[in-house]
């Protein structure tokens, strides 16, 4: 089995492919004071729960945005994982994976780990020009090209942040749960304008932004491809005309591919 591992700003999302077949799959917080002991004793509990054995596990790949969480998950892999492993562990970074895709930004070494994967992940299923909106902590646009290049893209805050920020630096705004949509833009009481103001307000931002990449990602008109990921993707989708697809599982499908990209190679070389 592979152990794929994406540690994010607030959320850690891993899964287990046997095979090309996901077999689990867990969304837990990141906690950045969690020790690598700490680390191995809650996966233990949940594979014990999925009735997996960790003996199983023979290769393992991570992609982290968080340093101190990365330096304890390779600790966590050494010590509890590494006698089982076929191959080494992999660690994504623009280093690891410059053979797959080139990445064209002033500096490669800033791009976030998981930017890269779903770059890369999308690119091989679709083969054309695409924007990936990354729905996490911030916000992220990833823009790709049809050759396979990473071209950069844009970074603005989160549907959490916001909602944080509303009632946090305001005295009347409360906090609200967004599971219950508004049924109608112009809000009629101080919840409903506030749902409102986040899902539409998010929605015609997303479809704002798809359309002024466009002129520059495809100055030609170019076939283009506009899909979404992330926690919060599925609430912004019905908002936004532009977002053509949602996959929340693309960096864990992208993490499967490196793998077994890197796994090909090594058995080749």
């Amino acid at each position: 089995m592979l152990f794929t591992i994406d540690v994010g700003n607030s959320h850690t999302v891993t899964g287990l492919f046997d095979g090309d077949q996901l077999v689990g799959q867990w969304r837990l917080k990141s906690d950045r004071e969690r020790t690598d002991d700490e680390l191995a004793i809650r996966y233990h509990a949940l594979f014990s729960m999925a009735k997996i054995d960790k003996k199983e596990i023979t290769g393992i790949i991570l992609a982290s945005v968080v340093p101190a969480l990365e330096s304890a998950w390779i600790n966590c892999i050494k010590t509890y994982f590494s006698e089982w492993l076929k191959v080494p562990l992999f660690v994504v970074s623009s280093g690891s994976i410059e053979n797959r895709i080139l990445i064209c930004t002033d500096y490669p070494e800033e791009v976030g780990a998981d930017r890269l994967v779903n770059a890369i992940a999308a690119w091989e299923r679709y083969r054309k020009n695409l924007i990936i909106i990354d729905f996490g902590t911030a916000i992220t646009f990833d823009c790709v090209s049809a050759k396979c290049e990473y071209l950069g893209g844009t970074i603005l805050p989160g549907i959490a942040i916001s909602l944080d920020a509303l009632s946090t630096r305001t005295a009347k705004l409360p906090r609200i749960n967004l599971a219950s949509p508004p049924q109608q833009i112009i809000g009629t009481n101080t919840i409903d304008a506030m749902k409102s103001g986040i899902l539409n307000g998010y929605g015609a931002m997303v479809d704002g932004l798809v359309t002024r990449i466009r002129t520059e990602l495809c100055p030609d008109n170019e076939p283009l491809k506009v899909i979404a990921t992330g926690g919060m993707a599925h609430l912004i989708f019905p908002y936004s005309a532009l977002i053509e697809e949602v996959d929340t599982m693309l960096t864990l499908h992208g993490l499967h591919l490196l793998f077994n990209q890197q796994k090909t190679e090594q058995y080749c070389g």
